[in-house]
């Protein structure tokens, strides 16, 4: 890796905001999963959750272009588990939902610890989400189509939280977890050796804060042994 690759990836990771977050309810099509998922890292967003739909979840790489790598995705059985996670972090739940009490997308505070819930193509989010949101909100219409795709309205409301997190001065503090910032180094400088390891379901080997192997040639035999 090139001191100017470097530098790069710790700039990007150090505007990480691991304190917002997007949930994913039963979004089935993989294109639109894969929108979302480059929404969440063009924004900053580390981690988004995913309910999986009803039918088999498939992650659709084509439109993402490479953004996964760089977004978590965690999958949950259930709506519950998802909203079990993002409350352990304190989080509220800003709902994208038309109802009697939905307020412009715009009227809520993104800078406090936040997910947004979007909800399936056509269907909308459940009784249940909306029930569990603390807010609901919505994307004004000004035409004869009654909502925007998933995607993109996770796009709108992004872009909105982005803009009043960088008033607020939040991308200017580097609050990623150590932890995660190196892992992340490390998949981005050994890329096969983090590959090899993920595919044979084996514990990455050992490496520094800055993601550098901390034992290079006892990995060099690891590679040797799958070739």
């Amino acid at each position: 890796m090139t001191p100017e690759r470097e530098q790069r990836l710790l700039q990007v990771l150090r505007r990480r905001q691991p304190d917002l977050t997007l949930i994913a309810d039963k979004v089935h099509k993989p294109r639109n999963m894969a929108a979302l998922v480059r929404n969440c890292d063009a924004v900053g967003i580390p981690k988004m959750h995913v309910v999986k739909p009803d039918h088999e979840y498939r992650r659709y790489r084509g439109t993402s272009r490479g953004s996964d790598r760089w977004v978590d995705s965690i999958i949950h059985p259930t709506l519950d588990s998802a909203i079990a996670a993002v409350r352990a972090q304190g989080m509220k739940i800003y709902a994208a939902h038309l109802s009697e009490t939905a307020v412009d997308f715009r009227e809520v505070d993104y800078t406090v610890p936040c997910a947004i819930l979007m909800g399936a193509e056509k269907a909308g989010i459940s009784e249940q989400a909306a029930a569990e949101a603390d807010a609901h909100i919505t994307v004004p219409m000004m035409g004869m189509v009654e909502s925007l795709n998933v995607s993109t309205a996770a796009g709108v409301i992004l872009i909105e939280a982005q803009r009043q997190r960088k008033e607020a001065g939040l991308y200017d503090l580097d609050r990623m977890p150590a932890a995660e910032t190196a892992r992340h180094m490390f998949e981005s400088r050994y890329q096969k050796i983090a590959s090899h390891c993920l595919t044979a379901g084996l514990p990455y080997p050992e490496y520094d804060e800055m993601g550098e192997l901390l034992d290079p040639e006892a990995c060099k035999a690891l590679l040797a042994q799958r070739a």
